[in-house]
């Protein structure tokens, strides 16, 4: 192979995972010293990497969650259909910083079953 294509490959590649990196946000961005437990209604969620997330509806406002990695929480008992819209559920976890409607899941009870996301 001529030495520029093999260049452009590893340029790409670098690129590629420098964008996923990026994407990656760090968990500095929830404040760990303000737990928080939320309860309400899933409006919306998605089972996909590199973190699944869902949207609950509490009294006040609609919170947007960050849960763990898909295969982390399939591995633990909590599969896509658990986080169906409509069901009601229990999150434990910290808020984020600067965003007032974002927060960091720790555990999520739903369906009667309580999940540990991060240890």
């Amino acid at each position: 192979m001529p030495q520029q294509f093999i260049s452009w490959l590893a340029a790409i590649g670098f690129l590629i995972a420098a964008a996923a990196a990026f994407a990656h946000h760090g968990w500095s961005e929830y404040d760990t010293n303000k737990p928080i437990t939320l309860k309400g209604e899933i409006t919306s969620s998605g089972y996909e990497h590199p973190h699944a997330y869902l949207k609950l509806l509490t009294e006040k406002k609609e919170w947007l969650a960050t849960l763990a990695p898909p295969s982390r929480m399939s591995t633990r008992g909590l599969p896509r259909e658990a986080l169906k819209t409509g069901a009601e559920a229990t999150l434990v976890g910290y808020p984020h910083r600067s965003n007032q409607d974002e927060m960091r899941a720790e555990t999520i009870t739903i369906g009667g079953k309580t999940v540990e996301l991060r240890r």
